[in-house]
C-alpha cells in the first residue's frame, strides 16, 4: 500500500517536473544569446549564427543579429517572435529573403538588412507588415528593385537603397509609399535615359511635398555622367516616351453596348498602323526644371512686369504735367508779344510804308 502511494506521489513529482522543464526551455533565451527581460531584447549580435537561432522567448520585442554568418532567412524563421518591432540582420552573408519570411511580424516597425549580399528583392517580400516605418537595404549587390514590396506596406516613411548596383527604379514602386518622407539613393550606376524619366518627375514632386533625399548622380550615359538627375533639362528625354497609365477597371455599370476600345497604332506619317514607335503613349512635354524653379520665374516675372508698368505710369503723368505746364508758360508770356508784337518787328513796317 505504501508502495503504490509512494509511486503516485514519484509520478506527479516528474509529470510536474517535466512539464516545467518543457516550460523554461521554450521560453528560455538561447544559450549564445543575452536576453534582456526589462527591455525585452535578445542580444544575439557577434555569436557566429549562421541562421535565425531558435527557442527564442515569443515576447522579445528587439532582435539582434548583426555581425553573424546568417546566409538565408528561411519562410517560418519568425514565426515564435510575433511581438517583434525591431529587427537588425545588419553585416551578415544573407543572399536570399524567402517569401513570406516576415509575414509573421505585423508589429515590425524597423527591419534593418544593410550590409549584406542581397541581389533580388522579389514582389511582395515584405507583404503583411502594417507597422513597418523604416527599410534599410543599404550596401548589398541589388540589381533590381520589385514593383511593389508587398501588401500593407503603404506605412513605410524612411527607406535606402544607397550603395547598391541599381540602374533604375520603377516609379509605380515609390507611389505605392505615399508616406515616405526620406529616401536614400545615392552611390548606384544610374542609368539617366528613358527608363529613368518617370523617376524624375516622381522624385520632383516628392521634394516639393518637402520630402527629403540624397538626389541621383547619373552615371551613364557619358554626356550625362556625374550631373544630378533634377538638373537634367527635360529637352534631353523629349524623345522618352511615357509609360502609359494602367487602365481603371471597367465599371460594372456600364452602358449597354459599350465596349473597351484600342486605340490604333500611327506610323511615322500619321497612318494607322503597326511601325508607329510607342502607339499612344503620352509623350513628354518640355517643362521646367523644377517646379519651385518654374514658380520662381513666374514671381520674378511678375514682380518685373508691375515694376516697368508703374514706371510706364509715372513716365506719363510726368510727361502730361510737364506738357501742361509748357503750354501754360507759352500762353501767360508769349501770347501778349504775339499778338502786339516787337519794336524790330514794326520798324520794317514802318519803313516800308514811308
Amino acid at each position: 500500500m505504501q508502495n503504490s502511494v509512494l509511486e503516485k506521489i514519484m509520478r506527479n513529482w516528474l509529470l510536474i517536473w517535466s512539464v516545467t522543464l518543457l516550460a523554461h526551455t521554450a521560453h528560455s533565451c538561447p544559450e549564445k544569446c543575452l536576453c534582456h527581460k526589462a527591455s525585452k531584447t535578445a542580444d544575439c549580435k557577434n555569436r557566429g549564427f549562421t541562421e535565425i537561432p531558435a527557442r527564442l522567448p515569443p515576447e522579445i520585442q528587439i532582435l539582434q543579429l548583426q555581425n553573424n554568418r546568417i546566409w538565408r532567412i528561411n519562410q517560418n524563421a519568425f514565426t515564435a517572435t510575433p511581438l517583434l518591432k525591431i529587427l537588425d540582420l545588419s553585416n551578415n552573408s544573407i543572399s536570399s529573403v524567402a517569401l513570406g519570411a516576415f509575414q509573421k511580424l505585423r508589429y515590425l516597425q524597423v527591419l534593418n538588412l544593410t550590409r549584406n549580399l542581397i541581389h533580388y528583392i522579389e514582389n511582395k517580400t515584405f507583404s503583411f507588415l502594417p507597422h513597418l516605418k523604416e527599410l534599410d537595404l543599404s550596401s548589398n549587390s541589388i540589381i533590381r528593385l520589385p514593383e511593389t514590396f508587398g501588401n500593407s506596406t503603404g506605412n513605410i516613411t524612411l527607406l535606402s537603397v544607397k550603395h547598391n548596383k541599381l540602374q533604375k527604379m520603377e516609379r509605380i514602386l515609390l507611389e505605392s509609399l505615399p508616406n515616405l518622407k526620406v529616401v536614400l539613393f545615392k552611390d548606384n550606376p544610374w542609368q539617366c535615359n528613358c527608363n529613368i524619366f518617370g523617376m524624375k518627375l516622381w522624385l520632383e514632386s516628392f521634394l516639393y511635398r518637402g520630402g527629403i533625399s540624397d538626389g541621383i548622380i547619373c552615371s551613364a550615359p557619358g554626356v550625362r555622367k556625374g550631373k544630378d538627375l533634377l538638373k537634367v533639362p527635360y529637352e534631353l528625354f523629349g524623345a522618352c516616351a511615357l509609360r502609359a497609365a494602367p487602365m481603371p477597371p471597367a465599371s460594372s455599370h456600364q452602358w449597354p453596348g459599350s465596349e473597351q476600345r484600342a486605340w490604333p497604332k500611327h506610323g511615322p506619317h500619321g497612318e494607322p498602323g503597326d511601325g508607329g514607335r510607342g502607339g499612344c503613349e503620352p509623350k513628354a512635354r518640355p517643362r521646367p526644371v523644377s517646379l519651385r524653379h518654374a514658380i520662381a520665374t513666374v514671381v520674378i516675372t511678375g514682380v518685373v512686369c508691375g515694376v516697368v508698368c508703374l514706371m510706364m505710369l509715372a513716365a506719363a503723368v510726368y510727361g502730361c504735367a510737364y506738357a501742361a505746364i509748357t503750354a501754360r508758360y507759352h500762353k501767360e508770356h508769349l501770347g501778349p508779344v504775339r499778338q502786339h508784337g516787337t519794336p524790330e518787328e514794326k520798324e520794317p513796317f514802318e519803313s516800308s510804308m514811308a
